[in-house]
């Protein structure tokens, strides 16, 4: 063994333990991104500067939007994994599509329940498609970093096959003996860390006076930064490499970086209300 190789440091997938009641550590990175994003939701309304003039939507309203979307993540989550990564076994044994203690989300299930969250809300509630996407997708990343993060916990959804010598190459227990990429980690750093920061910087800069603007951003960076992890992501074993060696999370990226380049594009084009553009120039 490569003196700098690491060894997976092993955690205990629970968190907490309770007599029968056991929280997972990947519950509690769902509970955490949605109330740490709830929270910087809020913060981002009651900014006046960030939106030119008062915000388009009221902390009641996003007060209520959280079970909406705390509903469109789990349900569009779990329905994208079983559609788009696991459907034959789930024909065979419907029961356990239920079954979300065993673990399997889709990250892009996630966002079209999202998506269909925000749709439908609006049309009740009578607020701002774009507004309330822009404040949906500037969390977004929390949520995602705190969930690469449990999927490290997990030993789950690994990388390929490192070299030997690479400093931070890792065996994972349920891996193999192959020294593997720690491609949740970097996943967390680029659909987290780095896409957070991305936004958090638009937003400084007036972004959310453009509505659209963040949701698409989100949208075709996570694209990119998803297509680049999987590069050094394990594909996942019912499905291995699909035509000319993509794999699914690829092939589903790509469309989100076309949809999201053309949100922007029409973002960008909307002209800007009078009192923004007073709001950036500072007169």
């Amino acid at each position: 063994m490569p003196f700098l190789l690491i060894a997976f440091p092993v955690f205990d997938p629970i968190a907490i333990a309770i007599g029968p009641i056991a929280i997972r550590w990947y519950a509690l990175a769902y509970i955490g991104g949605i109330v740490l994003g709830w929270i910087y939701a809020r913060s981002l309304l009651r900014n006046e500067n960030l939106w030119g003039g008062p915000a388009p939507i009221s902390l009641p309203q996003l007060d209520d939007f959280i079970l909406w979307v705390t509903l469109g993540i789990i349900l569009g989550g779990r329905t994208g994994y079983v559609l788009f990564y696991n459907l034959p076994f789930f024909v065979e044994h419907p029961l356990e599509i239920f079954e979300l203690w065993k673990g399997g989300m889709s990250f892009h299930g996630g966002f079209l329940g999202c998506v269909t969250a925000v749709i439908l809300f609006c049309r009740l509630y009578g607020v701002p498609i774009l507004s309330l996407g822009d404040i949906t997708t500037a969390v977004g990343p929390i949520g995602l970093f705190l969930g690469r993060l449990a999927n490290f916990i997990n030993s789950e959804l690994w990388g390929r096959p490192a070299d030997p010598n690479l400093p931070w190459a890792m065996i994972f227990p349920n891996g193999g003996p192959l020294p593997r990429h720690p491609s949740q980690l970097y996943e967390a750093g680029l659909e987290g860390i780095l896409l957070f920061t991305i936004l958090a910087v638009m937003i400084r800069l007036g972004a959310l006076k453009r509505p659209g603007l963040i949701l698409g951003s989100f949208i075709a960076i996570y694209g990119l930064a998803r297509i680049l992890g999987e590069h050094f992501r394990e594909p996942d074993p019912q499905l291995g490499f699909l035509w000319g060696g993509l794999t699914m999370g690829m092939l589903l990226s790509v469309p989100m970086v076309i949809a999201g380049a053309i949100i922007i594009v029409m973002a960008w084009r909307r002209r800007a209300p009078p009192q923004i553009v007073k709001s950036v120039t500072g007169r």
